[in-house]
């Protein structure tokens, strides 16, 4: 902030903040604002640690020096929280008095006149970073919570990560456009939140999952390069890395595919661990196809940065009379076999008791594992598990040998469908990882991005005996599957022009080449089971746009705020969003959601239906 005359201002501003005063601003008088971050007497000295979102400043009331009768008066009023006005001079703290932990550590200031600007009541709970207050007490005083440094330093970082990426978007000659909050509900996968229409009684507006179908527009506009920095909503349940509101850099380029693309996104990527992180970030970022990273981690985000990978062990027992596993190889009615896949962790064999092992199996069931097989390796060689028996001296060797089994070595397998596999496994790793230590620390810095490619375009649901997209209902197949899936042939086998960025394990950015061709388009409705009057009904503006010209095109869009956690390396999102909600999505706070009056019911002509309380 730069300096101003004190005869230039008034009581209730300052001339710097609590941050940025040093041994080169000695004997300057300066006035400063905030808030009473501590008080201290000492004999006949009072000190205040003052905090605003700069830092903190020493501030020293002496009445040998300061106004006695007013000043010193004052300051013995202060209490933790009062808005104070500060004016003094700044002086180096006595020798040996220095703290090293502040910038302002050096220096103090000697408080010659205060103002009290305003009083608080006693905070419920203390305004420290390293305090344990219940997370709901913290969300119902929010704006008390923010006012801990670690919250104001995540959220200034973010700031500064977006400004970072609209700069760099803008030199990469990217337009930004806002598009309406106020739109039509399309599915995209979750449930929208609906709004009704005043004007038009019994219609409503939805507000947007994505600007999706928007952006794409934008394209067929001839805007060529877009990107928002988006508010989206969606109505589903919440975890820790889900909000039912949150913010995505949106991105869509026309005349570009994946090759163009990708060195621009990594670009921006560099340039904000670089600038916010001071990291530096290789690049090209290896690719890696979604077939691999499934059967190599369990996951289509999968953590590279350790190993556990998944072995697939189906060969070996491929005519096992072992029914667990014949089972699970046995083709269903469309053809498609199950799989047996293991992991394995070396010589810590003795470190896994029952009760170990039992928990692992809990844990998998959670992901669909109707159980989970464990083998140890004993110190002679031999085999200990409940399932040995079953197995014959060949299987046994050859599990050995593709295993490369050791005494000591602990084997954990799953036979079932391959998602459950997959999907058990791949919790099971990363549970084992954090388990074993092996998983980096996020003071570590230990950064590995890469693309997974090559996604499937859709995915047979059994019980519905159909087909449904894996991703949005726009997403393009590979061009060389266009015939095919025009056709409808081979579908299982059909791959979408979709990617995601991955970043120790946790999916940062999602996109995919859009279908531009109405042909392609009108057989993904139908595929999915939209007939073509409710493609009309819900898409008859995007269908008709299709036909006038529509450019190759593709998008990408970033999660804000799960961006922003793993640069300022917190883990639930809500640590760098201002006011998160819970996971049932209430704001404590303002005690949202809530009722309105009949009167804005009957005027928006809405009637609410309760929901009838169960009966015994």
């Amino acid at each position: 902030m730069s300096e101003k005359s004190n005869s230039t201002v008034t009581r209730t501003t300052r001339t710097h903040t609590c941050g940025e005063l040093g041994i080169n601003h000695l004997n300057l008088s300066v006035n400063l604002c905030g808030w009473v971050s501590k008080r201290r007497d000492h004999g006949g000295l009072i000190f205040i640690d003052l905090r605003d979102r700069y830092g903190l400043t020493q501030i020293v009331f002496d009445p040998a020096t300061s106004s006695i009768n007013e000043g010193f008066a004052t300051a013995e009023r202060l209490r933790s929280e009062y808005v104070v006005w500060v004016k003094g001079t700044v002086r180096s703290r006595p020798q040996g008095m220095e703290n090293a932990n502040l910038v302002t550590g050096k220096i103090e200031v000697l408080c010659s006149d205060v103002v009290i600007l305003s009083e608080a009541k006693t905070p419920p709970f203390p305004i420290e970073d390293d305090v344990d207050v219940a997370e709901q007490l913290r969300l119902e005083y929010r704006y008390l919570d923010l006012r801990r440094p670690y919250l104001q330093k995540n959220l200034i970082t973010r700031h500064k990560m977006l400004q970072i990426v609209r700069q760099h978007l803008d030199e990469n000659q990217f337009i930004e456009v806002e598009t309406p909050i106020l739109y039509k509900s399309t599915p995209e996968g979750a449930r929208d939140f609906i709004v009704p229409s005043r004007l038009n009684p019994g219609t409503f507006y939805a507000l947007p999952q994505s600007p999706q179908t928007l952006k794409q527009l934008l394209m067929i506009s001839g805007m060529d390069r877009y990107f928002q920095i988006a508010r989206c909503f969606r109505d589903e349940d919440l975890r820790a890395d889900r909000q039912p509101e949150f913010s995505q850099i949106d991105i869509e380029t026309s005349f570009m595919d994946e090759e163009a693309l990708f060195p621009i996104l990594e670009t921006m990527i560099q340039k904000l661990w670089k600038q916010l992180l001071n990291v530096d970030i290789p690049r090209p970022f290896p690719k890696m196809a979604y077939s691999e990273a499934m059967n190599r981690f369990g996951s289509d985000k999968p953590d590279v940065r350790f190993g556990l990978e998944l072995q697939d062990i189906s060969s070996i027992f491929a005519t096992s009379t072992f029914q667990v596993f014949s089972n699970a190889l046995a083709p269903n009615a469309r053809g498609i076999k199950g799989s047996i896949r293991a992991i394995v962790v070396h010589e810590l064999a003795e470190k896994f008791s029952r009760k170990d092992l039992d928990d692992l199996t809990k844990h998998v069931a959670g992901y669909g594992a109707k159980g989970l097989l464990w083998i140890k390796i004993q110190p002679d060689g031999e085999m200990q598990s409940p399932a040995a028996k079953f197995f014959t001296p060949e299987e046994k060797a050859n599990l050995n040998a593709a295993l490369k089994l050791k005494p000591g070595s602990l084997v954990m397998i799953v036979a079932d469908k391959n998602k459950v596999v997959y999907d058990s496994l791949g919790a099971l790793r990363l549970e084992l990882g954090a388990k074993l230590g092996l998983i980096p620390k996020p003071e570590e810095k230990k950064f590995s991005f890469l693309w997974v490619v090559n996604f499937p375009l859709l995915e047979f649901d059994d019980k519905e005996g159909r087909y449904f997209a894996c991703h949005h209902p726009f997403t393009s197949p590979r061009p060389e599957f266009f015939e095919d899936f025009i056709q409808g042939k081979n579908m299982d086998a059909i791959e979408a022009s979709a990617y995601d960025m991955v970043l120790n394990g946790v999916e940062v950015g999602g996109g995919s080449l859009r279908i531009y061709r109405s042909d392609v388009q009108s057989a993904m409705f139908k595929l999915l089971g939209i007939t073509p009057e409710e493609a009309k009904h819900k898409f008859g503006f995007f269908l008709e746009a299709l036909q006038y010209g529509t450019p190759p095109h593709g998008g990408l869009a970033f999660g804000v705020d799960r961006l922003a956690a793993l640069i300022c390396g917190v883990g639930p999102i809500r640590d760098v969003m201002a006011f998160p909600k819970t996971q049932k999505g209430h704001d404590l706070m303002a005690s949202t959601p809530s009722e309105v009056t009949k009167e804005q019911l009957q005027e928006l002509s809405v009637m609410v239906v309760k929901p009838q309380k169960a009966t015994s």
